[in-house]
C-alpha cells in the first residue's frame, strides 16, 4: 500500500517535495520509482531508486532538477522537485518493485499509489 502526498499548485521556478509512504515490513528490499501522467499523455518515468538508495536514475527531462531519495527506517521515498516548469504539471505516482534494482519501465513495478496532483503555473 503506497500513499503519495505533497502535491499542490506552485509557480514556475518553485520547489515541491513529494512523499510516498509505504506499508509493510519489506519496503527496504523494494526498488521505488516515481512516474507522472499529464492530461492526454501517456505515463512517463521520472526517477527511480534501488533498495539501498545507492543507485538512482532520472529521466532526462528532470535530471539536475529532481532528486529521489528514501528513508527505509520511515518506509518513505521522496522526490525533491526544484525549478519546476509548467511542463512538469501532471499526476505523480510512486511505485514499488519487488526486485531491488530500479527501472524506468512502469510494467516492471508491482504496486502503485493513487497519485498526487502537481500543477505548475507560468
Amino acid at each position: 500500500h503506497l500513499v503519495e502526498s505533497g502535491g499542490g499548485l506552485v509557480q514556475a521556478g518553485d520547489s515541491l517535495r513529494l512523499s510516498c509512504a509505504a506499508s509493510g515490513r519489506t519496503f527496504s528490499s523494494y526498488a521505488m520509482g516515481w512516474f507522472r501522467q499529464a492530461p492526454g499523455k501517456e505515463r512517463e518515468f521520472v526517477a527511480a531508486i534501488n533498495w539501498s538508495g545507492r543507485s538512482t536514475y532520472y529521466a532526462d527531462s528532470v535530471k539536475g532538477r529532481f532528486t529521489i531519495s528514501r528513508d527505509n527506517a520511515k518506509n518513505t521515498v521522496y522526490v525533491q522537485m526544484n525549478s519546476l516548469r509548467p511542463e512538469d504539471t501532471a499526476v505523480y505516482y510512486c511505485a514499488a518493485r519487488q526486485r531491488g534494482a530500479g527501472s524506468y519501465r512502469g510494467v516492471e513495478y508491482d504496486f502503485w499509489g493513487q497519485g498526487t496532483q502537481v500543477t505548475v503555473s507560468s
